[in-house]
């Protein structure tokens, strides 16, 4: 069986929404849906939570997560990317574990209306394409870069131009190519894409499209919008029905 190892980023500070990992939503502090979601899975091998905050990671070991060591200040700034705490994970279990996964499972705990099936099946897709790097959610983007602007010396610059179209600006939306943005519902990579290429997406990303709208947590003001997604009873229907799978 491959080693899929999930692993939880939840850094103590949060400028936007205060100890925002452990906030309530839902009957449990966030960061627990997450866990509980990893744990569920029949194809995740272990669940990690990489956090820098005691607080954080006895909530984390009490809900059943694995917290083996406590993430370096210099990897839980405001500017600290995904790419140092992975780095720093991987290199500090095969130091002191010997313990080197090949696939490795990023939830983020902003995000807690996941599927445990939809995350299996995102495994299943990637362990299917060897060749992949990674893969990443994405949903429909509610804007295209094909109408938007750059201001470049007092003039308005197309953001994204359309090779072989003039002034693809102004054709219609639906002439457009579909654009995706990610949305964070579930991403995997191959630790071999971390450790030798530096890189949490490498050069073949595999995409995983959901055709909903994921609820996200930013800012304080959304959490009712979460929990109306945690209770919601067709979820789980509606979730499964609208994802597409690529090959």
């Amino acid at each position: 069986m491959t080693e899929v190892l999930a692993l939880i980023p939840a850094r103590g500070g949060s400028k936007s929404v205060p100890r925002k990992n452990l906030l309530p939503v839902g009957g449990r502090p966030l960061i627990v849906h997450s866990i509980l979601q990893a744990l569920e899975s029949r194809l995740v091998t272990r669940t990690l939570v990489s956090t820098d905050d005691a607080e954080i990671a006895e909530v984390a070991r009490a809900a059943g997560a694995d917290v083996p060591f406590r993430r370096p200040d210099e990897f839980a700034s405001d500017d600290a990317t995904d790419l140092v705490v992975f780095e720093h994970a991987l290199g500090w279990l095969a130091a002191h574990e010997n313990y080197r996964p090949e696939v490795l499972l990023h939830l983020r705990p902003t995000q807690p209306a996941r599927e445990v099936r939809v995350i299996d099946r995102a495994i299943e897709t990637f362990l299917s394409h060897p060749e992949a790097d990674s893969l990443r959610s994405v949903e429909l983007a509610e804007h295209t870069p094909y109408k938007m602007y750059r201001i470049d010396a007092g003039q308005l610059r197309p953001v994204v131009e359309l090779p072989g179209v003039r002034e693809a600006y102004n054709l219609p939306r639906q002439r457009l190519p579909l654009v995706y943005r990610g949305n964070g519902y579930v991403d995997l990579v191959r630790a071999r894409t971390i450790l030798e290429l530096h890189s949490m997406n490498g050069e073949n990303i595999l995409p995983f499209v959901i055709d909903e709208s994921v609820p996200d947590l930013d800012y304080a003001d959304q959490i009712p919008e979460l929990e109306r997604a945690l209770r919601a009873p067709a979820r789980e229907a509606a979730v499964g029905r609208t994802i597409r799978y690529p090959g």
